[in-house]
């Protein structure tokens, strides 16, 4: 068993992963550490959403004509590229999981407590993750905000949003990325 400090300072984010499933015996261990987060008043204003093969593709029209339109815009001729990478992300990652806070407009530093609390599950479910050798990637593109994702995945956005997709699996390769030191981000005040 890997320590605490080791999953800490070793985890990375991952972009590509192997094709081996993710096993859903291995999510239920990391949801349950995503629950134990702290949380400010117990609100708990997190949920997560696994993204089956039949969720996903519903998601794909808006994924490739948001793919076509980046690319129109970025000009050249790599549209099918881009539509191909697209898809790719949403049909081929072993896992895929919508992460949602709790909206409380009426209550702006509810709202920014429940954000904050909702950041914390994640990331415990991602270290939890890392902790059984499976990497994620926490994204937060166009597709997080867009209407048609609420619909297909049956969020109501006046109750809740969307502040990402885990993308999950067994990494292919672990991005050797150099982090600040600890005295770079900390300071002492007398």
């Amino acid at each position: 068993m890997t320590s605490v400090q080791d999953i800490l300072n070793s985890r990375r984010t991952v972009y590509r992963f192997t094709e081996r499933v993710v096993e859903e015996s291995n999510l239920e261990i990391a949801f349950e550490a995503a629950s134990n987060a702290p949380c400010h008043k117990q609100t708990h204003p997190w949920n997560y959403y696994v993204l089956g093969l039949e969720t996903r593709r519903k998601l794909l029209p808006t994924v490739i004509s948001m793919a076509k339109e980046k690319a129109s815009k970025a000009g050249g001729d790599g549209a099918n590229q881009s539509v191909n990478r697209a898809v790719s992300k949403i049909m081929d990652t072993p896992a895929l999981i919508a992460v949602t806070t709790k909206l409380s407009p009426k209550d702006s530093f509810r709202e920014e407590e429940d954000y904050a609390a909702t950041v914390c599950s994640l990331h415990n479910l991602v270290l939890s993750l890392w902790g059984m050798g499976i990497g994620a990637q926490w994204s937060t593109g166009s597709l997080t905000r867009h209407p048609s994702t609420y619909s297909v995945l049956g969020i109501d956005g006046e109750k809740e949003r969307v502040v990402g997709f885990l993308k999950a699996g067994y990494p292919e390769s672990i991005p050797k990325i150099e982090k600040k030191s600890s005295s770079d981000i900390r300071k002492y005040l007398p």
